[in-house]
């Protein structure tokens, strides 16, 4: 098993790129595994793959205290498991101002992935935590009219 690690530093404070990460309803703005998604009352989210249209279950578990959200993902909504994680630290741990913060994202690798599947999670992830920045710091949503 291996883990893939993105980092992108954030104009805006903590608790903002927190509460849009922890968010199940943001999740289609960025997630391109989890696209055109619905979700329950309960906050499951099912969605499917940009890339091969497989559907999956995404259910987001956040700490605030910790400034971390857990990604609990599957093909069943009754067997998800915890496959990425997002880490949010103010500025002030970064040595720059409270105003911006840090965002890191982590993927597991399992067993089951081969090393084309890999590469491709680690190549979508950049893409992704790229696509986050401009959603939070710009305010655009794909999903919305624009006019």
């Amino acid at each position: 098993m291996s883990c893939d690690t993105v980092f992108a530093r954030i104009s805006r404070p903590a608790n903002q790129v927190f509460a849009f990460m922890a968010d199940p309803n943001k999740l289609g703005q960025w997630a391109l595994g989890a696209w055109n998604g619905t979700v329950d009352e309960t906050g499951l989210i099912h969605a499917n793959s940009l890339r091969d249209g497989a559907w999956i279950y995404v259910r987001v578990a956040s700490h605030s205290d910790v400034g971390l959200v857990d990604y609990l993902v599957g093909t069943r909504a009754d067997a998800l498991q915890p496959r990425i994680f997002a880490r949010i630290v103010s500025g002030s741990v970064l040595g720059c101002s409270d105003d911006e913060c840090g965002l890191m994202m982590s993927a597991l690798r399992t067993d089951d992935m081969d090393d084309a599947r890999w590469a491709s999670l680690i190549a979508t992830h950049a893409v992704e935590i790229d696509l986050i920045k401009s959603a939070i710091e710009t305010g655009y949503d794909p999903h919305q009219p624009q006019g």
